[in-house]
């Protein structure tokens, strides 16, 4: 079975501006997103899920507030035990039994003399 290792990453927050982007935040947006995964994609990893998950953050001295934050999840499988693997998951030689015991005959009684 496979062992991967994760990078997560915050999403893109704004657009970028490219050459044949359009001029529309969702153009912008998408490139901007673009650009991430194929950096991610260029180094080996390969995206899984976007998760939005909970943050909770200081406000002020006392105060506490939650934000969400938007996370790219990538993996890749790894390298330390894909090397491994072939010689972890081969098939261990089979041993040929040893050969059943003989029976050993039990020792004859002594022979007692007749009188």
């Amino acid at each position: 079975m496979p062992t991967y290792e994760y990078r997560v990453i915050p999403a893109p927050q704004r657009g970028e501006k490219g050459k044949g982007v359009g001029r529309d935040t969702a153009s912008r947006f998408a490139h901007a997103l673009e650009v991430a995964m194929n950096a991610m994609g260029a180094d080996g990893w390969d995206y899984v899920r976007t998760d939005t998950l909970p943050c909770e953050e200081r406000t002020g001295l006392t105060g506490r507030a939650t934000t969400f934050q938007n996370m790219l999840v990538f993996r890749r499988q790894r390298a330390d035990v894909a090397e491994l693997a072939p010689r972890i998951l081969a098939p261990a030689p089979i041993i040929a039994a040893p050969p059943p015991l003989a029976l050993v005959a039990a020792p004859a009684a002594p022979q007692v003399a007749a009188e």
